[in-house]
């Protein structure tokens, strides 16, 4: 539940909505993928989160970690992808997202990554709904080569639960 509340006030953070939103709520939990939810000053914003299976390197603290889909506000069957770590990432650098073979990149901002090519989008999310494992590598500002694995199981259910958020 820890991981849920910092994934929340994360996400009411990162939308840049923080004075005008509410505490998000859990809409439902499917296998490794939870929905959730908040009114922001323009409208309910919906995301679906999940947390790492394993991290790499055992022997660092990785902090808070969460793989989070959010649904575009005002647009019901559109989503960006986000990775947010609980350390800030070297700059410049970039995040790889492998879904069963298939890679993504993300660029760096801080403690979180998006896709580099927005048009990618759509076939992330597809990745993940038809995807069996997932992968996701960074770079620790201090130069540190991270590694998390993540379930799918779950994912799909999940994105579809909120695709009549509004």
């Amino acid at each position: 539940m820890k991981y849920v509340l910092t994934a929340a006030a994360v996400m009411v953070t990162l939308s840049g909505a923080a004075s005008a939103a509410q505490t998000p709520t859990r809409v439902s939990q499917f296998n490794d993928w939870g929905s959730y939810s908040y009114d922001a000053s323009g409208g309910k914003v919906c995301y679906v989160l999940s947390t790492p299976k394993t991290m790499q390197p055992p022997s660092v603290d990785h902090g808070d970690i969460f793989f989070l889909v959010s649904q575009k506000p005002g647009k019901a069957a559109a989503y960006e992808p986000q990775v947010v770590m609980g350390y800030p990432m070297r700059e410049g650098s970039k995040v790889v997202v492998d879904i069963d073979g298939k890679k993504f990149s993300m660029f760096v901002r801080g403690e979180s990554a998006w896709m580099e090519n927005a048009a990618e989008e759509p076939q992330l999310v597809a990745a993940l709904r038809n995807g069996k494992a997932m992968k996701v590598d960074a770079t620790s500002q201090r130069g540190t080569a991270t590694n998390y694995t993540y379930s799918l199981a779950g994912v799909t259910a999940a994105l579809n639960s909120i695709k009549s958020c509004k």
